[in-house]
């Protein structure tokens, strides 16, 4: 039996510059080189350090999140040689967010004295692009053109933000399948994951990001979006308007299709500006640029030309102006200091009319976390210098973009793999996947992947 072996480069068995090895009998693949969003500097990058430089055979990004992505031209430096594999959405929104990382570690150098940043350089970006190869779904190509390594691969859709896949390994009649951030039931804009079905695979390596989270019994999207838009609709008729803090890739335009779908609908005005920035107007620029090519509830649906959303001020780059009756979607979704939504906020935050609405996560330390745990009249420090008394409405929502705990445990039951890895997930979220599987697939190795530790199978 030929050695095949996983082994996880992250830092911490968590959430966070995620990237794993596998070595399938010779055939050394690394899967994702993401940043961790907590760390700075080196203590970002994943332990590239841990594989021989110039050993990998292919590099396989599953989605351009930059804790998916963010440290990708690290990994490319180290491995020279490895052509990178991805979608072209993939590869389109990774290439806007790699040189926009360049340009926040640019800043971060010059103002909190991080010597080390940037991590690599717009021109690098540019030179190492070469090395990506795009690849459709569902369609399986030889990581080898010669077929000199008999491993294929094969992308299936995630449905987690537009490009994102679950990978198909296959080699000497063995399977593995890395699930990467799956979403079954897909949003308002993009559907749901497909995945293949799944008969037994040697291993299965599977997110876990939710498994901490125990929803409503009686929850359903539909009667989220309903409040979303019964939230909205109030601070307009409070003659107040209603900030949305949202990421730039994924939740921007999910929301942006859901306030389409209220004006359409009639629960908000057809009339009501939406505006939109930062980093989110370019990614939502790619998102549209794959209208029709994509798997999506309303193909052809085009949100800058068919919404007529306000974009700001690109030339003079002058921060966005407050106005009553309108609907702000800002990045970032946390809110971080120097961000668009941050800034803003400086405006918005004092009036009672106003309403903050959140519709993602937010890490509890950011300024997103603290008003979310804050209570009315409460200050609120924004950044180093500007702090502001929080007097609007604050609500929040539940769109998250990763699939729920029970469908991921069914997906595992399902698929009966021999062996199963869990990952992308804080501790308590891994271990209640653990407990759980133990029960249902007492047959199945469940592991839970520790940094330099590794695991063969």
């Amino acid at each position: 039996m030929s050695t095949f072996s996983f082994q996880s480069l992250n830092l911490r068995a968590e959430i966070g510059g995620n990237s794993y090895s596998l070595n399938l009998d010779g055939t050394l693949i690394l899967l994702d080189a993401g940043m961790h969003p907590k760390e700075e500097g080196v203590d970002a990058l994943p332990r590239y350090q841990e594989l021989p430089f110039d050993s990998a055979d292919a590099i396989i990004i599953s989605h351009s999140h930059l804790d998916h992505i963010g440290t990708l031209p690290v990994a490319q430096r180290e491995q020279p040689s490895a052509p990178v594999y991805l979608t072209a959405p993939c590869a389109a929104l990774g290439e806007a967010l790699l040189h926009n990382s360049v340009n926040v570690m640019s800043s971060q150098r010059e103002e909190l004295g991080i010597t080390e940043y940037p991590l690599y350089h717009h021109r690098e970006i540019d030179h190492l692009r070469d090395r990506w190869m795009i690849r459709p779904y569902e369609k399986t190509f030889s990581l080898d053109p010669l077929g000199e390594t008999e491993t294929t691969v094969t992308f299936y859709d995630a449905g987690h933000i537009l490009g994102s896949a679950g990978v198909l390994i296959e080699k000497d009649n063995r399977q593995i399948f890395y699930t990467g951030d799956v979403n079954f039931k897909g949003h308002s804009l993009i559907k749901g994951a497909r995945f293949p079905q799944l008969n037994e695979p040697d291993l299965l390596i599977m997110e876990t990001t939710r498994g901490a989270d125990e929803r409503p019994t009686d929850y359903t999207r539909a009667d989220q979006e309903k409040l979303l838009a019964k939230g909205i609709r109030n601070a307009l008729e409070a003659g107040g308007s209603a900030l949305i803090p949202v990421f730039a890739i994924g939740k921007t335009q999910e929301v942006l299709t859901m306030i389409d779908n209220f004006k359409s609908e009639g629960l908000i005005p057809d009339q009501t500006p939406v505006f939109m920035g930062g980093l989110s107007t370019k990614m939502t620029m790619i998102y549209d640029s794959f209208s029709d090519s994509t798997r999506r509830h309303r193909p052809n649906f085009e949100i800058l030309r068919d919404m007529k959303v306000h974009t700001g001020n690109k030339r003079r780059r002058a921060p966005i102006e407050y106005k009553p009756g309108a609907i702000y979607c800002l990045s970032s979704g946390m809110m971080s200091e120097k961000t668009t939504s941050n800034i803003f906020a400086r405006s918005f935050l004092q009036n009672p009319a106003n309403s903050l609405l959140f519709v993602g996560y937010a890490e509890p330390t950011t300024p997103a976390g603290a008003i979310k745990k804050a209570s009315s009249g409460d200050v609120i420090r924004l950044d180093g210098t500007h702090k502001v008394q929080l007097n609007c409405t604050v609500e929040e929502f539940d769109f998250s973009g990763h699939a729920r705990r029970e469908e991921l445990l069914e997906f595992a039951v399902k698929a009966r793999p021999k062996k199963l890895l869990l990952v992308h997930g804080d501790p308590d979220a891994a271990s209640w996947f653990e407990k759980k599987l133990a029960e249902a697939l007492p047959e199945t190795e469940v592991i839970i992947p520790q940094p330099k530790v590794k695991v063969t199978f």
